[in-house]
């Protein structure tokens, strides 16, 4: 199992920058439609080797089309969207923002209380986010600079939104056997949209993009989401959550060594702030 979770922070890390590879041969939401279908087809068929394809019930179908639609359609839509304005390592790094913003919604919305350690993890984490929006880092002569960072951020409010709702559900499938119908759901709203949408933008084939998708497809949406799920069911929640910081932290090393990045003060202080702030709201948890 630990060895899934290291499979996993190396390649969804990786990722980011075989995503900006391949986003010059192909739009961002065709791209990320493009995904979602590997992905439901994928799983489907490891579903069905397992014994784990079947027709979600009916109190499963709320969980299947919040997830596929927050987490899979619009966090990767906006993510894919915004790699194309933000470097790959500062966008690994803002998407992976989403337990700050879980605090204060659990506190308002389920009730939990906000101790004196999850408020500093709170404070902390929010601090990284201001460093990374520190207005001498940014080109304001680029419009497109600033709305990249927002859809980051809006992405993993979204995603918090769902961990929220997902906490409320009471789980009558398994994981595995209803994530075939959530990519599918994600599938179904992303493919008319990057068609409406992107009608005038035709993909460029190449082998680049021949590689950026067969390393999505199979490895970094359908294997990592399987893996993820065989981890948070085996692994307790503490060293999950932990271990999912590596990957924004080997995102940027990535990002670095394989397309030139540079390592910011920003960049860094940026992201132990946000990891600092993750920790303490992870370790108010466990206490």
């Amino acid at each position: 199992i630990r060895d899934r979770l290291l499979f996993v922070i190396i390649l969804w890390g990786a990722n980011w920058t075989v995503m900006k590879v391949g986003l010059p041969f192909i739009p961002p939401l065709r791209f990320a439609a493009a995904r979602m279908v590997m992905g439901a087809v994928i799983l489907f068929g490891v579903a069905a080797l397992l014994g784990e394809l079947r027709w979600p019930s009916r109190q499963d179908w709320p969980i299947v089309l919040a997830v596929g639609s927050l987490q899979m359609a619009a966090f990767m839509a906006l993510t894919t969207v915004a790699l194309q304005f933000v470097p790959a390592g500062r966008s690994a790094i803002l998407a992976y923002t989403t337990p700050l913003w879980v605090t204060p919604l659990a506190f308002y919305l389920l009730g939990e209380r906000l101790n004196r350690l999850k408020l500093y993890g709170l404070l902390c984490g929010l601090a990284g986010v201001a460093v990374l929006f520190n207005p001498l880092g940014f080109d304001w002569r680029d419009p497109h600079v600033l709305l990249g960072n927002g859809l980051l951020l809006t992405a993993a409010l979204l995603w918090a939104l769902l961990i929220v709702q997902v906490r409320r559900h009471h789980w009558q499938g398994s994981p595995l056997s209803l994530g075939p119908w959530q990519f599918t759901v994600a599938a179904t709203l992303l493919v008319p949209l990057a068609l409406l949408v992107e009608a005038d933008r035709p993909w460029h084939w190449s082998s680049e993009l021949g590689w950026v998708l067969l390393y999505n497809g199979p490895l970094a949406t359908a294997f990592c989401f399987w893996a993820m799920l065989t981890i948070n069911r085996a692994l307790p929640a503490i060293t999950t959550s932990l271990g999912s910081l590596g990957v924004p932290a080997f995102g940027l090393l990535v990002s670095t060594l394989a397309l030139g990045e540079p390592v910011t003060v920003t960049n860094v202080l940026g992201f132990l702030l946000i990891a600092g702030g993750v920790v303490g709201v992870i370790l108010a948890d466990r206490r």
